[in-house]
């Protein structure tokens, strides 16, 4: 017979299930994008997965399926309307509806402000900003069938909410992305849709590897004094805010940033 302890356990762990559910995960060939869509699909969801390159996004496709999930590939460029719109299709015709929409893709350059060429500003704009639009309205037909939910991540919270040297059209851009959460909140809760928005710091990803040098496998996780997040930590939060565990949470912006940055006295 069950304690009372392990009956509670299982209704509360029930709460972050996804079993059924159908999720879109952009920007999923490697880091954030990969360890979430791999999170999703061991909580039972269907994941529909992109890059903009059919060769990157299909191993980690491989590897779902390997371990008894389901997984569609796309490529899609989520700066085009037309391959945004073949992703939804796709999607739905594989699986039948889109549940969760999680807006990863995402693109930046440190440069000086006086730097940026019109051609860098629009790049990291059209991705960063125009690919969560284009995402967005071509799902939002399919998140409010039966009610869903949108997650908005964007690397960096100083720079999405406090800015950065050498990231301001980065930082303009998901400054947008913050708001446009908000504001969408607000417009798509009476569909039943649930927006919201998580904003990370560093988090240990291939990229930030081969730019610092810091290593996933290298991070302890035995103290609280954290300076850099791993992917699946950022899962945590996907999947709970996916989740009927976060069902009174909506508009709102989550930074995972670990020890807050304060200003402290000499």
């Amino acid at each position: 017979m069950k304690s009372r302890d392990d009956s509670e356990r299982e209704i509360t762990s029930s709460q972050f299930d996804l079993e059924g559910t159908t999720a879109i995960v952009t920007g999923a060939s490697s880091g954030i994008g990969e360890v979430v869509a791999e999170r999703f699909a061991a909580a039972g969801a269907n994941v529909a997965i992109c890059s903009r390159d059919q060769t990157h996004v299909d191993p980690v496709a491989e590897r779902i399926e390997e371990v008894g999930g389901k997984a569609l590939a796309v490529e899609c460029d989520v700066t085009n309307r037309e391959a945004v719109e073949a992703l939804v299709t796709a999607t739905v015709d594989e699986f039948g509806s889109v549940d969760t929409l999680i807006n990863n893709a995402g693109t930046r350059f440190m440069t000086d402000f006086d730097a940026i060429s019109a051609d860098e500003w629009k790049t990291v704009v059209d991705v960063n900003l125009h690919g969560t639009y284009h995402c967005t309205q071509a799902a939002g037909e399919y998140l409010k069938e039966g009610g869903g939910t949108v997650l908005n991540i964007g690397l960096s919270s100083a720079a999405s909410q406090r800015g950065t040297p050498h990231l301001s059209h980065y930082s303009a851009a998901k400054a947008a992305v913050i708001n446009l959460t908000t504001t969408l909140a607000y417009e798509w809760a009476g569909d039943n849709v649930r927006v919201n928005c998580i904003a990370p710091g560093f988090v240990a990803t291939p990229a930030v590897e081969s730019g610092m040098g810091i290593s996933a496998a290298e991070i302890d996780r035995h103290e609280v004094e954290r300076r850099i997040a791993l992917p699946k930590e950022i899962a945590d939060i996907a999947q709970f805010l996916a989740s009927p565990a976060s069902s009174h949470i909506v508009g709102e912006t989550i930074t995972v940033d670990g020890v807050p940055r304060i200003e402290e006295p000499p």
